[in-house]
Parts: structure tokens; C-alpha cells; sequence
């Protein structure tokens, strides 16, 4: 009998089971400790994005701060799991960093569509012709779910 990680509430298998008990502040200072083993930091990225509350999320937002391109891409996907717009500045700046990693930025972009917010379809837009296609084609993807979800057929589906 095998032991398989369960469903999260975002209906995703994550790559660490988050903590149940702690505090933010405790889950945010790993975050960007270089010093702290991968599992623990991605448990503490679970943990703030099942914490949920806008503390947790500008928490995550801080781990754009880590050495660990993997960890920031991860942060980035949680955020557009979390679809909480207190982020919608963070993740506006890392996709427009050219100095940051693709696959941060392409995930950054993803974020911003999941997160549904109209006002980011201008930022998506300056990008849709990217020398890097994983960003272009980020952003065009980020865009087609922003005006899918303003369709009249997005609001006759149950998502």
C-alpha cells in the first residue's frame, strides 16, 4: 500500500505538504533563508498560501527575494492560486524584470491572469510580442482568460 500526497484545497498535488500550525512571520523569514532546506522553505510557501489572508500573500510576495529561481517560480504559481490582488504590484515588477528568470516571469504572467483583475490587461499586452516566447505566450494566454472570464460564456459556466 502506497502513501500518495493528498489534494490541496486548490485542487493541486503539492510538491510539500504545508504546515498546519505557525505564524506568518515565521513561514516568511524562510522564505529567502538561503540557509533553510528547499522542503521546508516550499512547505512554508503552502502554508502562507493556504493561510490565505492578505498578510500571507504579501508574505509569499517576499520570497521574490530568495537566491532560488525554483522557489520564486513556485511563489508565483501559489499567488495565482491565492487570486488575491493585494500581489497584483509584485507580480507586475517581476514580469517586467529582465534580469529576473523566464520561468519566474512566465509564471508571474499566468498569475496575473488567474487572478482576474481587467486593469492588468494593458501590463500583459506590453508584452504579448516578447523576445522570449514563454513570455509572450504567457501573456497572450493571461489575456485570453482575463476576456474569457469578461465573456457572457464564462458567467454561464460553473467554474
Amino acid at each position: 500500500m502506497t502513501n500518495k500526497p493528498k489534494l490541496s484545497q486548490y485542487g493541486s498535488v503539492d510538491p510539500a505538504p504545508p504546515l498546519v500550525d505557525g505564524e506568518v512571520s515565521d513561514w516568511e523569514k524562510s522564505l529567502t533563508d538561503n540557509d533553510t532546506p528547499m522542503f521546508q522553505r516550499m512547505r512554508n510557501v503552502f502554508s502562507l498560501r493556504n493561510k490565505g489572508t492578505d498578510s500571507a500573500c504579501l508574505a509569499l510576495c517576499s520570497g521574490f527575494k530568495s537566491e532560488s529561481a525554483l522557489l520564486r517560480h513556485e511563489v508565483a504559481y501559489v499567488l495565482g492560486q491565492m487570486q488575491n490582488e493585494v500581489a497584483i504590484p509584485t507580480l507586475i515588477r517581476v514580469l517586467g524584470d529582465e534580469s529576473e528568470h523566464v520561468m519566474v516571469r512566465h509564471e508571474a504572467a499566468e498569475a496575473l491572469g488567474a487572478i482576474g483583475d481587467y486593469e492588468v490587461k494593458p501590463v500583459l499586452e506590453k508584452y504579448v510580442n516578447h523576445h522570449l516566447p514563454e513570455i509572450a505566450e504567457s501573456c497572450e494566454v493571461a489575456i485570453d482568460l482575463l476576456d474569457w472570464c469578461k465573456s457572457k460564456e464564462y458567467h454561464e459556466v460553473d467554474c
